[in-house]
């Protein structure tokens, strides 16, 4: 199997970076490569760069106004982005609900909500977790019960990323209790502008409120919303678990922070420790080894090979790497890294400019973002699917025991 990359796709990679640097407003690439809080005009700005260009859904085929590319094509195309310090894509909906309505939904919804997914002017969200159901999703209790040409929707979700946000979220819910409960789930697609529908912000541990609460009390949605067919959602359900589990592996964002964290380690002083940049040097390897593990995968699909179905796995070492990269970089920084100062975020005093400037010894000012890093990593291990269910998941699939 050869992993190494074609002259084709050194050239297509070299294109791309060179789109990239012109096009990357060059205060959003600051503010990602030095953990700066991104609002959402900086994600919305960057999206709509994206779909103007016909590439937010690079991974779209040209059916539904993607650009078609391979799947080592969308890997170039992702590392590009990650490397110069492009706002992630807030996956929701072009990689996570597009898929499912390009593959499931019929023409109607199809041309009536994939143009503003590829635009970047509808933001969507995941209505999937529960109060009572996380791990153990299809426990969920959120109601849809069919009146007429509507379904009328009581129930909660919970951790729902970004929601503050949202224009649509894409939801599970309950249409059936008399079977098995992954029988009973469809998938719907809901205008958060409906009445009823409140959305509360969950405040977490490093002071954000990433995550949210959103209620529904008896919201109106068209039957015409529900994707495929009523009580099938949990099928289209795992399908789009697949994209998200290898998404969060992120394999090329690791790869960035591994500079930064080279970075934050020098400015500090601790490079030279030998000790710690052993742990660095076993970081790297285990990047480098996801790295492989993405490529084997893209080989096997681009030789038309079946691939073993290894999102899971994906999802678990990529998950973990992101926390150890989050713990480094505390190390590194040590009790400098625990402010997190809003005020002094918003006026541009976390970043690396400001090393060494004078009232700030050793210039540790720019590691105040790494406390809300290290906490915000933390959950990585249990959103898409928590990595013990997951290796569960892995020994049944992979393994066949």
């Amino acid at each position: 199997m050869d992993l190494a990359f074609t002259p084709e796709e050194q050239t297509f990679r070299e294109t791309i970076r060179d789109w990239v640097t012109a096009h990357l407003p060059s205060d959003l690439s600051t503010k990602v490569h030095n953990a700066q809080r991104l609002h959402r005009e900086d994600m919305q700005r960057w999206a709509k760069i994206l779909g103007a260009k016909g590439w937010l859904g690079y991974s779209w085929p040209t059916e539904f106004g993607g650009p078609g590319w391979s799947a080592v094509q969308k890997h170039l195309f992702e590392e590009e982005c990650a490397l110069a310090g492009a706002p992630r894509i807030v996956p929701f909906g072009p990689v996570m609900v597009a898929p499912v309505i390009m593959t499931f939904g019929n023409a109607a919804q199809q041309a009536r909500f994939l143009p503003g997914i590829a635009s970047g002017g509808v933001w969507w969200s995941q209505g999937y977790s529960e109060p009572g159901s996380g791990s153990d999703l299809a426990s969920l209790k959120t109601r849809a019960e069919r009146q007429g040409d509507h379904y009328i929707v009581n129930g909660q979700k919970t951790w729902t990323t970004l929601g503050q946000f949202g224009d649509w979220i894409f939801c599970l819910v309950r249409t059936d209790t008399s079977g098995k409960p992954q029988t009973g789930i469809s998938f719907l697609l809901i205008d958060m502008r409906s009445p009823g529908v409140t959305v509360r912000p969950i405040r977490l541990l490093d002071g954000e409120c990433e995550v949210n609460e959103v209620w529904f009390d008896n919201v109106q949605v068209p039957a015409e919303n529900l994707i495929g067919e009523e009580n099938k959602g949990w099928d289209y359900a795992k399908y789009l678990l697949a994209h998200e589990r290898t998404n969060i592996a992120d394999v090329n964002r690791a790869k960035r922070e591994l500079e930064r964290l080279k970075r934050i380690a020098k400015t500090e002083g601790v490079y030279e420790d030998v000790r710690f940049r052993d742990e660095i040097a076993k970081l790297e390897v285990e990047i480098v080894a996801l790295e492989m593990m993405v490529l084997r995968v893209l080989s096997a699909q681009t030789s038309g090979k079946s691939s073993l179905d290894i999102a899971g796995l994906l999802k678990i070492r990529g998950s973990e790497i992101q926390q150890r990269y989050a713990e480094l970089m505390m190390l590194a920084a040590g009790p400098s890294a625990l402010p997190y100062i809003f005020d002094a975020m918003e006026a541009g005093w976390q970043g690396d400019q400001v090393a060494g400037l004078s009232g700030f010894p050793g210039g540790n000012v720019h590691n105040a973002p790494l406390a809300s890093t290290y906490f915000n990593m933390r959950k990585t291990t249990i959103y898409g699917g928590s990595n013990e269910v997951q290796r569960n998941i892995v020994a049944q699939t992979v393994l066949g025991s």
